[in-house]
């Protein structure tokens, strides 16, 4: 009889207000523009803590989360030091998202799995690792 791995997830769900500009696109996106992104990040494990049931709080993950999208929230994305080299793409802020909320969970007995990032309904784009 094999053993089947057992994984739990956790999602949570945030907003940032921003403003960017995307260089070398060649349209209208090279145009100072703004989104109002909302952002998920997920987490996974196979423990979960024997007093309380849980993987992981959404109050902590939310936490992490909304922490790193503070430094975000309200700011012209391209003058910020991590994009000054790289375009401030949906994709470029979901991989800075996710390596920034890895680093808060470290050694909390979870994984992050992934983070996506949608500029609107429809358009999204994620960051995880292989």
């Amino acid at each position: 009889m094999s053993q089947t791995e057992v994984v739990y997830r956790i999602e949570v769900e945030e907003e940032f207000s921003s403003s960017h500009q995307l260089r070398n696109y060649g349209g209208k996106c090279e145009e100072l523009h703004g989104h109002n992104f909302r952002v998920l990040a997920e987490v996974e494990g196979g423990e979960l803590d024997p007093d309380t049931g849980l993987l992981i709080d959404f109050k902590e993950l939310r936490g992490n989360l909304r922490s790193i999208l503070q430094e975000l929230d309200h700011k012209h994305l391209n003058e910020l030091p991590e994009f000054e080299q790289v375009n401030p793409s949906s994709e470029n802020l979901a991989r800075h998202i996710y390596l920034r909320l890895e680093e808060a969970l470290s050694g909390g007995g979870v994984r992050l799995r992934k983070v996506c990032v949608l500029e609107k309904k429809g358009s999204r784009a994620t960051f995880m690792r292989a």
